[in-house]
């Protein structure tokens, strides 16, 4: 098979992959955005944004979202061993950027419900998937975590939450973005 040749408005930029080239250029490809919930062997709720995430298959059902080990939330919600995936509307940036950023209570002055199956349900969200942890793999700073899922909760029907090159939505010319930290990459998600 042969390549094509770049048209005149392609180039041809090959580099060897820093973090920073790494995330700049993975942000090219959009993403729904969620948040994974879950409480801690301690009874308190926790939480982080996360755009990693994906169906795995129907038979058994299984789903999949990528955590930084070194996160707050990810640790706790392991030892328990269940969790809730918060799929986000368009409009709820303000959600995202509370569980997105290291900084403040996630919880504090939410409106927010502990669902059946013992995890945090957050309000407006398009859906919700429950699971229990199924495997765990580990990949450089982030674990590849599968879960079984338990339960399916179609909330509202509204436009989804998409992250692309640092922002939100999709404009069909937005630029790359320069900065790291557009509304909490540098806290570290998960």
């Amino acid at each position: 098979m042969t390549a094509e040749p770049l048209s005149a408005t392609e180039t041809l930029l090959e580099t060897e992959p820093t973090p920073q080239l790494m995330r700049r250029t993975m942000g090219t490809f959009a993403s729904g955005v969620t948040v994974v919930t879950g409480v801690g062997a301690d009874g308190v709720p926790v939480g982080f944004a996360c755009q990693s995430f994906a169906s795995v298959s129907l038979d058994p059902p299984l789903v999949l979202f990528c955590a930084d080990h070194r996160g707050r939330a990810w640790p706790r919600i392991r030892e328990t061993g269940r969790f809730a995936v918060n799929i986000l509307a368009a409009e709820q940036t303000d959600l995202c950027g509370r569980f997105g950023s290291g900084k403040g209570r996630k919880y504090e002055g939410l409106d927010w419900e502990l669902s059946r199956w013992g995890t945090p349900s957050l309000p407006g969200v398009l859906t919700r998937v429950h699971a229990d942890v199924h495997d765990v793999h580990g990949a450089g700073d982030h674990d590849v975590v599968v879960g079984r899922v338990l339960g399916l909760e179609a909330v509202t029907d509204r436009e989804p939450m998409l992250f692309f090159r640092g922002g939100f939505g999709v404009q069909s010319l937005a630029p790359a973005a320069t900065s790291l930290d557009p509304w909490g990459w540098g806290d570290n998600w998960g």
